[in-house]
């Protein structure tokens, strides 16, 4: 995925209820695979299309069951061959994070990534520095109140709709990589919803970096809590409050990443 993803494109794929098996005719939407796939630069190679597949599923962009579209098309859409295509996908099945069937009704569908243990995730957090957590959590803050602000004075209905779905799923979230999913899915959305591939890009690039360890210091009890900052966030895009749902954004963000660097504090030393 590169700079020139479109945003509104990005904004209205259509939200998941659960995390089943989507049936074999349930394609990714045309308008979304041209955003999601979009050529990638000349020369390219299947390292490169792989790791936007993983990030597009990692990110929740890509829906647990969801069937890509078919080899010759995606490659296409890529700009590579089909044999750097195929090369791609290998690394994905050998990931788990593709199935293919074969036969009618077959081809490559989505498997969300595996639940982590939370012990494993606390290597990465141990390797940023209370500064850098800092840093980037100020980082986070701009984009996501810059993107709240946007989508209130831009957003459109069926926004706002997608935007529910979304936080309808991070309601029912039970594990931490569906929690997280959910979360990364609707901040790239409010990005989209505001009409700026540079800040959906951002969002993006951002929650790639660190989106992991954002729900690790939120015990079950504070879930409910904080599903809910995203929901009033929503209320005040949808009411059409630019300033406020900023305000939200940026207190929402800073919060996790108060929880984080308190997180970071504790661990012992090694």
């Amino acid at each position: 995925m590169t700079g020139s993803l479109s945003a509104r494109q990005a904004a209205h794929s259509p939200p998941a209820s659960a995390p089943a098996l989507a049936p074999a005719a349930a394609v990714v939407p045309s308008l979304r695979a041209r955003s999601l796939f979009a050529p990638i630069d000349a020369g390219g190679r299947a390292e490169t299309v792989a790791r936007r597949l993983i990030q597009a599923i990692r990110l929740g962009l890509l829906l647990d069951g969801e069937r890509l579209p078919a080899e010759s098309t995606l490659a296409g859409q890529f700009g590579v061959s089909p044999v750097t295509l195929r090369e791609a996908l290998a690394t994905l099945r050998s990931m788990g994070l593709v199935e293919t069937r074969r036969g009618r009704g077959g081809g490559s569908f989505v498997r969300a990534p595996q639940e982590p243990q939370p012990v494993r995730l606390e290597r990465p957090l141990r390797l940023l520095s209370p500064h850098e957590l800092q840093d980037i959590g100020d980082h986070r803050a701009a984009v996501a109140g810059a993107a709240a602000k946007l989508a209130a004075e831009r957003a459109l209905g069926g926004d706002v709709t997608t935007l529910r779905g979304h936080i309808d799923r991070l309601h029912h979230a039970r594990t931490l990589t569906e929690r997280r999913r959910a979360d990364a899915r609707i901040h790239i959305e409010i990005a989209a919803a505001a009409q700026s591939p540079r800040l959906t890009r951002q969002e993006m690039d951002l929650w790639s970096e660190v989106g992991d360890l954002i729900w690790l210091p939120v015990t079950e009890a504070q879930a409910p809590a904080v599903a809910g900052e995203h929901e009033a966030l929503i209320d005040a895009i949808e009411s059409q409050r630019p300033e406020h749902a900023r305000l939200l954004a940026e207190r929402h963000v800073l919060a996790e990443t108060e929880r984080l660097l308190a997180l970071r504090l504790r661990l012992p030393a090694q």
